[in-house]
């Protein structure tokens, strides 16, 4: 499934490229292959907006609602099918999906990981020729090769990471939810972050930058979304 959206990505990624190309002389520590991969990664973060933002809604909801839900089952622990009933019966009457966040999530996965495919192999998904992409000047900043990881782990790789948890951050507002799942939060907010450095370090350093770009949109994106939603809850 990730190669199927992977080969419209890469073509999106060329068309990007194709188009930058054309503005005049080429950066020398900015590539025109560096300024494709930002460009295309905010292009692509456009397209999933009104998945991310019904995403962000869900949540909020859930958060909303959940001293109900603990209130049930601290009341029904003894009985659970009363218990089941009565939180099915919250999520009906607040208009809540316990689902809809899994769902959401399984229909942005496999565009993510066919962006991530397109960027890891761009010879076959983005310019279809060795030649092509080998003449390519791929330079970014302090980084002379994007197709070779990063040269220093305090670059790209730790941006990432930052930017890992800043996101996981801005995303866990931690209101309404149970000490037990803002533990388990806080938790993920540290291995992760710790993972995505971890992983970074070998991977090409396009992926790293891709990865930095999109975390930097979806902080904005959360930011924004966090503001509205508590607006609305205001008025």
């Amino acid at each position: 499934m990730s190669n199927f959206f992977a080969k419209p990505l890469g073509a999106l990624l060329k068309l990007v490229y194709d188009l930058v190309s054309k503005i005049g002389a080429e950066p020398k520590y900015i590539s025109f292959y560096a300024i494709a991969i930002i460009i295309t990664t905010i292009i692509f973060k456009f397209i999933l907006l009104p998945i991310g933002i019904s995403q962000t809604k869900s949540m909020k909801k859930m958060q909303d609602i959940q001293p109900k839900v603990k209130e049930i089952q601290d009341k029904y622990k003894n009985d659970p099918q009363t218990m089941q009933a009565k939180t099915m019966q919250v999520y009906k009457e607040n208009k809540v999906n316990p689902f809809s966040g899994c769902l959401i999530l399984i229909i942005q996965l496999p565009i993510i990981l066919g962006f991530f495919n397109a960027l890891r192999d761009p010879i076959t998904y983005v310019f279809k020729s060795k030649e092509i992409y080998a003449a390519l000047s791929k330079t970014f900043l302090w980084i002379a090769d994007l197709e070779q990881p990063d040269p220093y782990l305090w670059g790209l790789p730790l941006i990432a990471a930052v930017t890992t948890y800043i996101s996981s951050l801005t995303m866990n507002t931690g209101q309404n939810v149970d000490p037990q799942t803002q533990a388990t939060q806080k938790t993920m907010n540290i291995i992760l972050p710790f993972m995505i450095w971890w992983a970074a370090r070998s991977f090409p350093a396009g992926l790293a930058l891709y990865w930095v770009v999109s975390n930097i949109f979806q902080i904005v994106q959360q930011i924004i979304s966090n503001r509205s939603l508590g607006k609305i809850k205001e008025e």
